[in-house]
């Protein structure tokens, strides 16, 4: 075990567009106020200067036109990556994401697949305002044609980042923005994922398995710790909610016998059911008492005064395995 990278995530996304961007000339970044302000968390700071105006375009205040000029620059060969600023102002884009980017590989038969990425800061935690704190991750999640990834460390946004630009086919990146520029992190276990694409074991267990993403791993992580005298947790980080790694999942299951699911988004149609139903269906047989979901209830997300009422906590976590394993 050992201490996970201790550079932010914004740190290290701006470290890796900027590599993108030098090593392959037809990548371009797309969205509001990304050039001179460097972007509304400063993640894309520096990048204008560095590449020109051409290559870190400001644009205009609709999300619409941002994914729907993408598309059409992904068509023409070029590599888009942009920045919706807020999850919750993804939906005036929801046309051009569901409708065109997801759908255009399989309406031209495969003779064009386009790259094309949309970055999407995300979840609570920081005190937003209205629409400025949601987790949408799961809408996009059942689109066919469309992948989705959760990254909760710097080095997974890296690798998740080098995968998407060159996938062939659109990516949605949700990005926690309390982990932004947050440095210190729990303990994970530093072996590599298998694929780019696959879940991480980040915490090692026998008694019970833990499946998370985002910014809510680190608190799963953080009880998973203070367990450690009672239960021994073990904790898989899915790191792609699209598509999902069950292979780990399964494998994990098959060891603890037993699965909570802990996310942001709210509890409902969320993730955590189809990784519950999928768990039912082909490991029910490894199971060694039902599979839980710990999730906020299906309610817009509140005030910033009350969000700590509505996220997952690390006694919450710890209650839920208490309960799980007496």
């Amino acid at each position: 075990m050992s201490t996970a990278t201790t550079v932010p995530l914004a740190e290290s996304i701006n470290a890796t567009l900027a590599d993108l961007l030098d090593q392959d000339p037809a990548l371009l970044l797309l969205g509001e106020d990304i050039g001179r302000l460097g972007g509304v968390f400063r993640v894309t700071r520096g990048l204008r200067d560095r590449f020109g105006a051409d290559r870190v375009r400001d644009s205009l205040l609709a999300e619409s036109t941002i994914v729907g000029q993408a598309v059409g620059l992904a068509m023409s060969g070029l590599v888009p990556v942009c920045e919706i600023q807020f999850d919750g102002f993804t939906y005036p884009a929801v046309n051009q994401l569901v409708t065109q980017a997801a759908r255009i590989g399989e309406r031209w038969n495969g003779q064009v697949s386009p790259s094309l990425v949309v970055r999407i800061p995300s979840g609570g935690g920081v005190r937003g305002v209205e629409h400025h704190s949601e987790s949408n991750e799961a809408l996009f999640a059942r689109v066919p044609g469309l992948s989705v990834a959760c990254p909760s460390t710097g080095e997974d946004a890296d690798q998740i980042l080098r995968h998407a630009v060159r996938l062939g086919s659109p990516v949605v990146v949700y990005e926690p923005i309390r982990l932004y520029w947050r440095r210190n992190t729990p303990v994970r276990d530093a072996r590599p994922a298998k694929s780019p694409t696959a879940a991480r074991v980040v915490r090692r267990g026998t008694d019970l398995t833990i499946v998370t993403f985002g910014a809510v791993t680190h608190e799963v992580l953080r009880a998973a710790h203070a367990l450690a005298p009672e239960v021994d947790v073990e904790v898989v980080d899915l790191r792609w909610v699209a598509p999902l790694d069950t292979d780990t999942v399964m494998e994990s299951v098959a060891g603890t016998g037993r699965l909570l699911i802990v996310h942001e988004g709210s509890k409902d149609v969320g993730i955590g059911a189809e990784v519950a139903a999928f768990v039912a269906e082909h490991g029910f047989g490894v199971l060694r008492a039902p599979v839980r979901r710990l999730a906020p209830a299906r309610r817009a997300y509140p005030p910033a005064d009350f969000e700590k009422d509505y996220l997952i906590g690390v006694q919450q976590i710890m209650d839920e395995v208490r309960v799980m394993t007496k």
